[in-house]
């Protein structure tokens, strides 16, 4: 079966990280046709287990190569599908659409942090199928009140986010 694990964290000062070494760890963890999508720790790979065993496989092994504590999130083809094909926003050039991926209720979390942050002109949020969705506008990202609930340390290992156009290349990578 074919799945994405989208890394938190890549970026995690000290950890140094290649994709060129994750996907190695991924290949010695027993994972197949390991490859990565953009350096932001997206790595699409096969794998005959299930998602939530890949997770405690790849965790472990991620954690012990790059001496850090590492928080994965693995998705099948079929999940990611439901990422790129539920995102609630029109494309525009002056917006970035970010979708987020995490736990179960982690989307209940984050709506409420958005309901409280105050917004600009064009920021938006929807849950469309359990997927929380951020539409803010470009260079707004981190300066946003909610780009900067977004760093909170009670919240690490509960989400990661991703703009929605590497959906797209993550499922042309998985085809």
């Amino acid at each position: 079966m074919k799945y994405c694990a989208f890394l938190r964290g890549v970026n995690v000062k000290g950890t140094n990280m290649k994709m060129a070494d994750v996907c190695q760890v991924f290949k010695e963890a027993g994972m197949e046709d390991v490859s990565s999508i953009l350096a932001s720790g997206n790595i699409v790979f096969s794998s005959d287990k299930t998602a939530g065993e890949l997770k405690t496989i790849l965790e472990k092994a991620m954690s012990g190569h790059f001496s850090y504590e590492a928080f994965l999130f693995v998705k099948s083809k079929e999940e990611v599908e439901l990422f790129w094909n539920s995102i609630p926003f029109e494309k525009s050039d002056d917006l970035h659409i970010y979708a987020f991926v995490g736990v179960p209720g982690i989307e209940n979390i984050l709506m409420e942090e958005f309901q409280k942050a105050s917004q600009t002109e064009n920021e938006n949020a929807e849950i469309i199928n359990s997927i929380f969705y951020w539409q803010v506008p470009k260079g707004n990202t981190l300066d946003s009140t909610f780009g900067k609930i977004l760093g909170k340390k009670s919240l690490k290992d509960r989400f990661t986010s991703r703009n929605t156009n590497t959906f797209e290349k993550i499922l042309k990578k998985m085809n």
